[in-house]
């Protein structure tokens, strides 16, 4: 049985562009402090942070987790928001269902899920309509 190093977890509210940032940043502190080496806790700082976006943007709010083990470190997002109708087309770069506001915002460049992706080894994303949605992001350390 592998036994945690470090666990910590946030919830992020649905629509709160003044705090966004406030637990990816929190996040990316805490690993360093635990001593996760720096290219790892860029890319799961950009996990968490792209994690945080689309629970602020897409989902109504949610949970974000993190643990981290020996041998890898893991980013949890758990949201009951509104669900995503197709995933694979979620996955395409640029593809965005943000509103006009939030684009004139700054954010919903639909870049959110490719770049977790992209950032992970391992991701998995379930999600049932009108339920809501688990994003799954891992990051090996060997």
């Amino acid at each position: 049985m592998t036994s945690n190093i470090y666990e910590e977890e946030f919830r992020v509210e649905g629509g709160d562009f003044i705090n966004v940032g406030t637990a990816s940043t929190t996040l990316k502190s805490s690993f360093e402090m635990v001593g996760i080496p720096s290219a790892i806790t860029r890319r799961a700082s950009i996990i968490a942070y792209e994690i945080e976006m689309n629970l602020v943007i897409h989902a109504g709010g949610g949970i974000i987790r993190s643990v981290v083990t020996p041998d890898q470190l893991t980013l949890l997002a758990i949201d009951e928001g509104p669900g995503i109708p197709d995933i694979d087309l979620a996955m395409q770069e640029g593809y965005s269902t943000a509103s006009d506001a939030i684009r004139e915002l700054g954010f919903g460049a639909g870049m959110g899920l490719s770049n977790i992706k992209r950032n992970a080894d391992i991701l998995n994303i379930t999600s049932e309509i009108g339920k809501g949605t688990k994003v799954e992001a891992t990051i090996f350390f060997n």
